[in-house]
């Protein structure tokens, strides 16, 4: 098995990956998450995912693989990322109330001689969410470093969701059994 690159601050998909026992070194490399406005669903999450890791060309180790990671939200035809403040998070969980969405993981695995990418589409589906418990879940979860403004693993998950079909690893933003696939 391949030593693993991760290159995510991600303290979710950190904990993952040591909870699969696969051993793992964190680099971060700046990059502006910018995409073409014409990407759609998972070619949104396949292009950042991939963008991630030019800033390591020439540079992984031959018994590495890098590991870069991108998910989005998507719902009602658009990509929601992470929320810039409280009013964003506000107004994205407000969209997402009583709705099914689509959350998107795209993993690009990188050595010095090939790049694969995979991804992976979770449907949530969400009861109608109060005012109040939008506000008291921002107020106590800061969900600022979260796509969709959530975390399915936190307070809004336990009360919110109602369905989910396909991966939860996915929705927390890493589905781990493509990991494993590949490493």
């Amino acid at each position: 098995m391949k030593k693993i690159i991760l290159a995510s601050g991600s303290p979710r998909r950190q904990q993952f990956l040591k909870e699969l026992d696969i051993p793992y070194e964190v680099v971060l490399k700046p990059i502006d998450e910018t995409y073409p406005k014409h990407l759609k669903r998972e070619q949104i999450t396949d292009y950042l995912a991939q963008l991630k890791a030019t800033p390591f060309t020439g540079e992984i180790p031959t018994d590495c693989v890098l590991l870069t990671s991108d998910t989005i939200v998507w719902h009602e035809g658009k990509a929601l990322g992470k929320p810039k403040d409280a009013t964003e998070a506000f107004t994205m969980l407000r969209s997402l109330s009583g709705k099914t969405h689509e959350v998107i993981t795209s993993i690009c695995f990188t050595t010095n001689e090939k790049q694969i990418t995979e991804y992976c589409i979770t449907k949530v589906t969400f009861k109608e969410l109060s005012d109040d418990e939008i506000t008291y879940y921002i107020s106590h979860y800061q969900p600022f470093d979260k796509a969709g403004a959530y975390g399915i693993q936190e307070w809004i998950g336990h009360i919110g969701v109602t369905t989910i079909e396909g991966s939860y690893n996915n929705v927390m933003g890493l589905p781990t059994h493509l990991i494993k696939e590949q490493i």
